[in-house]
C-alpha cells in the first residue's frame, strides 16, 4: 500500500506543477510509489510496468503478461491496473492512452514532461526510514558472513559469486559488488573482481537494493601477513567517514549543502596528513531511490535533506570505509550494522562528534 505521506506529496507536486498526473517507470521510482518492482529484462530506463498518480488514485499499466503478477507478489490490489494486450503495444503507448494530462513522468516519453525525482522522493519518509533499517541490516548481513569465511586463497570472483547469494538469499538485489585483494587494493579505488587470489587482506564492497532502496556496505579481513600500514590507514578513512557523516547532520541541520559537507572532507583528509587524497576516489553522497541520489564534489549546490540516506567512502590508498547511515535533526545512525563484527570507534576531525564503526576483521 502507496503511504499516505508520498501521496500528499504528490499532490502538492501535481498543484504546484499544473500536472494532471505524473508517471514513474523506472524501477526506483516505481518502486518508491508502489514498493514493488517492474524490473525484468535488466536493461533500458523503464520496467515492464508504470505507476501513475492522478491525485485521486495509483494505477499500474503493464502488459497482459504482468499484470496478475504485479497484483499478487509486488503491489498489492490498492491499485487501479489497467492491462493491454502485450503484441499490440508498449507500455508508454498504453500510459498515453490513460493518463491525465498535461502529465510528467520519470523517463523520456514523448508528450509527457520530465519529472525532478528528487522532488518527490527526498527527504525519506518514515516508512522508507524503516524499510532502510531493515535493508542496511540484512545488507551487512550478507556481507559480514562472506567476510567471515574468507581465505588467502579465495579470488575475488569467488567472493563476489559468494556475496550474490547471500543478497539474494535476502531477497537483495546487488547491482555494484567489489572485490579487491591485496595486490589490486594498492593499485586501483574500484576494483572489479578477478580471477586472482585475495592474498593477505580483502575489501569487499556491495550496493545492495530492495524495494527501490539502496544501501552500501564495506567490509575489510586482514591475515596475519597483512601490510603493517593498514591498520593505520584504515583507522584514518573511519575518521573521515565520521567526520562526513557528523557534518551531513549539522550541514542538513543548517540548511547547506553537498559542497559545504565536502569541505569537511576535503579538511579531514588535510589534517590526517593526505592532503589531495580525496582526489583519487569520489568520496560518495546521498543514497535513497539510486545508488547515489547525488554525489558530493566542491561547490555542489545539492541540498542535505533531513532524514536522508547517505554512504560516504573515503579511500586511502589500501584503504576503504563505508556504511549506510540515516542523518536526521536529532543525530546521526548507522544502519548496516548487525553488533557481531569488530568496531571501533572514529572520532570526527574538526567536529565535536564519534561514531562506531566496523573495523578490520582480524584472522
Amino acid at each position: 500500500m502507496t503511504e499516505q505521506a508520498k501521496l500528499d506529496r504528490l499532490d502538492a507536486y501535481l498543484a504546484t506543477n499544473d500536472f494532471g498526473s505524473v508517471w514513474f517507470a523506472a524501477p526506483p521510482t516505481f518502486a518508491w510509489l508502489t514498493g514493488g518492482d517492474n524490473l525484468v529484462a535488466r536493461e533500458g530506463a523503464a520496467g515492464v510496468a508504470a505507476a501513475g498518480y492522478d491525485g485521486e488514485e495509483v494505477t499500474v499499466v503493464t502488459s497482459s503478461i504482468e499484470g496478475q503478477r504485479l497484483l499478487d507478489e509486488e503491489v498489492g490490489d490498492d491499485v487501479r491496473l489497467v492491462e493491454h494486450p502485450w503484441h499490440e503495444r508498449g507500455v508508454e503507448e498504453a500510459v498515453a492512452d490513460v493518463a491525465a494530462t498535461p502529465a510528467a513522468a520519470d523517463v523520456a516519453w514523448d508528450g509527457f514532461e520530465r519529472i525532478d525525482r528528487s522532488a518527490v522522493t527526498q527527504p525519506l519518509t518514515d516508512g522508507d526510514v524503516e524499510r532502510y533499517r531493515d535493508l542496511g541490516r540484512e545488507t551487512a548481513e550478507a556481507v559480514e558472513e562472506v567476510t567471515r569465511g574468507v581465505s588467502p586463497t579465495d579470488t575475488e570472483r569467488e567472493l563476489a559469486a559468494r556475496l550474490h547469494y547471500q543478497l539474494q538469499r535476502r531477497g537483495i538485489d546487488s547491482p555494484v559488488v567489489l572485490v579487491g585483494g591485496a595486490d589490486r587494493l594498492q593499485r586501483y579505488r574500484h576494483f572489479t573482481p578477478t580471477d586472482v587470489a585475495v592474498g593477505s587482506y580483502a575489501v569487499l564492497t556491495v550496493v545492495g537494493v530492495r524495494h527501490g532502496c539502496n544501501a552500501a556496505v564495506t567490509r575489510t579481513v586482514a591475515f596475519d601477513d597483512a601490510p603493517e600500514w593498514l591498520a593505520d590507514r584504515y583507522a584514518d578513512v573511519s575518521r573521515v567517514a565520521a567526520t562526513a557523516a557528523a557534518a551531513t547532520r549539522q550541514v542538513g541541520t543548517e540548511g547547506g549543502t553537498a559542497g559545504d559537507v565536502f569541505e569537511f572532507i576535503q579538511a579531514a583528509y588535510d589534517e590526517l596528513g593526505y592532503p589531495g587524497e580525496w582526489e583519487n576516489h569520489h568520496q560518495g553522497g546521498a543514497l535513497g531511490y539510486a545508488s547515489r541520489e547525488w554525489t558530493a564534489t566542491p561547490g555542489h549546490e545539492a541540498p542535505v535533506e533531513l532524514p536522508m540516506a547517505y554512504a560516504w567512502n573515503p579511500t586511502v590508498e589500501g584503504a576503504k570505509s563505508e556504511d549506510t547511515v540515516l542523518a536526521t535533526a536529532d543525530g546521526v545512525e548507522v544502519v548496516s550494522t548487525t553488533g557481531e563484527f569488530p568496531t571501533l570507534t572514529a572520532e570526527a576531525v574538526g567536529l565535536d562528534a564519534d561514531l562506531t564503526l566496523p573495523d578490520i576483521l582480524r584472522k
